[in-house]
């Protein structure tokens, strides 16, 4: 099946009627694989906002999936009005490729067009029987490890990211240790799924592994659907700063007539209410007034961006996980 079909089949309606009417207005958002449970609650806030503003309704279906996987199938033709990622290359490959957005997409909002952030924790078996507290526990022998792919996954790339970026800031860290560090940690990672949703089911329901590595608010839910009885998390020294970035695709927009409202809801996940929504489902808010309430949820840890650690996105690409990059000499074990 064709990543277009799958994507197709993956939409999910979450807002709106099934009236149609001279006001009435349809959106799709493609994003990736967690973020479903926040627009369920995103997306009617908007609508009642929108129609509120404008006696429009709007209608407002999803995607989901692994990210690089979802851009893809944006790419070769599933129509997005709008695209909302975990990461940079997966909207940057809509300009650099598709030619659907201009290359400066993310100077157009706030915050590098990121409206939230998040990074990567781990989620462990209760009583934590294999003693895991930092990056450096992963490594151990026996320590079963969980990550979606790199090459398909924004998650699966922040977590490698997150690793090498670890060894890197180690004492006489340097290229060549956090290369070994990262190989011995794929070395016990004993299956790779494409997204972060489906490295959860094989972690949670599954019951494969022993630590599963995944964004802040996958880490919540997770504990919550499956229970405190039976997971605990764990919050390492140091992580890797997860910025979401948001983009209406304009070539669609231009096309449906859509771009007003795709800008603004887009614009709409700055505010007050939405970004309580994002605290709500873990998602670091943009807004520091909002995040400041929240010092429970979003426990304190020193965390680095890709640019520290990777000289940016293209470069980290290029590098790590473009074909015949290092990832793939390191897990071409498999």
């Amino acid at each position: 099946m064709s990543l277009l079909r799958t994507a197709l089949l993956a939409l999910t309606l979450v807002a709106g009627s099934t009236q149609v009417s001279a006001t009435d207005v349809t959106l799709l958002n493609v994003s990736y694989d967690v973020t479903r449970e926040f627009y369920k609650d995103y997306n009617p806030a908007f609508a009642a906002y929108w129609k509120a503003k404008t006696g429009e309704h709007v209608t407002i279906n999803q995607s989901h999936g692994g990210s690089s996987k979802q851009a893809r199938a944006v790419i070769d033709g599933l129509a997005a009005d709008v695209v909302t990622m975990n990461g940079a290359p997966d909207i940057d490959v809509l300009a650099s490729i598709g030619k659907l957005i201009p290359e400066d997409w993310a100077k157009r909002l706030p915050g590098n067009s990121s409206p939230s952030s998040s990074t990567i924790l781990f989620v462990i078996r209760k009583g934590n029987p294999k003693g895991i507290h930092d990056w450096s526990d992963l490594v151990k022998p026996g320590v079963s490890v969980i990550i979606p792919n790199p090459k398909t996954s924004g998650n699966g790339r922040y977590s490698y990211l997150a690793a090498w970026g670890y060894a890197l800031r180690q004492p006489g860290g340097d290229e060549t240790k956090a290369r070994a560090f990262v190989t011995a940690l794929f070395a016990n990672v004993p299956v790779l799924d494409t997204g972060g949703r489906g490295a959860t089911t094989t972690f949670a329901q599954r019951d494969i592994g022993d630590v599963l590595l995944t964004f802040e608010n996958e880490v919540a839910l997770t504990i919550k659907e499956i229970g405190a009885d039976k997971l605990e998390s764990v919050v390492p020294t140091t992580s890797i700063l997860a910025e979401n970035p948001v983009v209406w695709v304009d070539k669609v927009t231009r096309k449906h007539g859509t771009e007003a409202v795709a800008k603004a809801y887009l614009d709409y996940l700055y505010s007050t209410e939405a970004q309580e929504l994002a605290a709500k489902h873990y998602f670091r808010p943009r807004d520091a007034a909002v995040l400041a309430k929240y010092p429970d949820r979003f426990r304190p840890l020193s965390l680095f961006t890709v640019d520290e650690v990777a000289g940016g996105w293209d470069a980290a690409q290029k590098k790590h996980f473009a074909d015949g990059g290092l990832f793939d000499q390191i897990y071409n074990r498999k």
